[in-house]
């Protein structure tokens, strides 16, 4: 009897664990990543894995839970910020395998003006302050011609680098998702296509410049060394690049996201 009670524990033990192999936890900001995965989570399901989504409203703390084993990948960020990130934090997360899934195209708003022409000498420009995002709104400024930067080909410029100022623009360096809600107190705000979207601004009709297709700056899913090749992660990575995917972007952010497979 003992024995059949025993035996009877080790099967549920081992049902228990085969079941949670079979669940996915991913860190994600609200937009758009994490309506992408709500968009591919029942294809998932259909084949057993368990896609279980954590928004968060920061760059940071998706990078701590997945490096502190909370949760198992993520999808909110570029391969410039996870470089920083990993420099900055001494950790060692990865872009997993074939994890490059779009581009948000970077722009700039205003609420005090119609066009870049009409930006007065001494005007605020609101930045975000952490280096790699900052950096590409330098270098986006810089191809607009209203600034020159020391080293153009650095993805990580600092208001420091700025050598050529002929406005004379004042920078404004804030946490990415306070941007949106500094437009009413600068000139102009340099703000991350996800946190425009939230703000229901729309990158496409509503930005006075963004950047074009040549972005560097692909949306990626990381996750940590030793799970990068992890199966389940490349199911999820599978079900992300497909042309159901792809329409799905296309036909809900109409250019404001777009797909980069």
């Amino acid at each position: 009897m003992l024995k059949k009670t025993l035996s009877a524990l080790a099967i549920a033990t081992l049902a228990i664990s085969a079941h949670a192999a079979d669940v996915l936890k991913v860190a994600a900001t609200a937009v758009p990543h994490a309506e992408i995965l709500n968009f591919i989570k029942p294809q998932l399901k259909a084949q057993g894995l368990d896609l279980q989504i954590k928004e968060f409203s920061d760059y940071v703390q998706p990078n701590a839970a997945v490096e502190d084993k909370q949760l198992d990948a993520n999808f909110f960020q570029h391969q410039p910020y996870l470089d920083s990130y990993n420099k900055d934090r001494k950790s060692s997360l990865v872009a997993v395998p074939n994890g490059k899934i779009h581009v948000e195209p970077f722009g700039a708003y205003s609420n005090k003006i119609k066009n870049v022409k009409d930006l007065k000498d001494g005007a605020t420009v609101a930045i975000p302050n952490d280096p790699s995002n900052g950096g590409r709104a330098l270098i986006l400024l810089a191809k607009q011609g209203l600034i020159e930067l020391k080293d153009p080909k650095s993805l990580t410029p600092t208001p420091l680098d700025v050598v050529k100022n002929p406005k004379k623009l004042k920078f404004k360096e804030l946490e990415a998702p306070l941007l949106p809600r500094a437009l009413a107190d600068v000139d102009l705000a340099l703000i991350n296509t996800n946190y425009a979207i939230e703000a229901k601004l729309n990158p496409t009709k509503d930005a006075l410049f963004i950047e074009g297709a040549d972005s560097p700056y692909t949306n990626i899913v990381a996750a940590r060394a030793d799970r990068a090749n992890d199966p389940n992660i490349a199911k999820l990575i599978k079900a992300l690049r497909t042309p159901e995917v792809k329409k799905f972007i296309q036909d809900k952010y109409k250019g404001a996201v777009v797909p980069a497979f």
